[in-house]
């Protein structure tokens, strides 16, 4: 599947929506760790995107491998008001 030449462009999106992400998960409030979570998910997306118009085999495993990660760290986030698990 041939993919248009401004794919090339969602590189810079994909990068910013990692660097909000990370500053998110960085957060002491877990609503925002919960969204960075997300925003992190819609960065893999970006970068496989931007890995396969580019033929970036190794990034395209390695947003796969991290976007599991990070579909863990959704799971193991506790909802507000409930304690953590042991």
């Amino acid at each position: 599947m041939e993919l248009p030449d401004w794919i090339g462009l969602v590189q810079w999106p994909a990068m910013a929506a990692s660097l909000c992400a990370a500053w998110l998960i960085a957060s002491s409030h877990q609503r925002r760790r919960n969204i960075g979570f997300w925003v992190f998910l819609a960065s893999n997306v970006l970068w496989v995107l931007w890995g396969w118009h580019d033929g970036a085999w190794a990034l395209i495993a390695l947003q796969v491998a991290l976007a599991a990660l990070n579909v863990r760290g959704v799971a193991k986030t506790e909802p507000a008001g409930r304690p953590p698990r042991k």
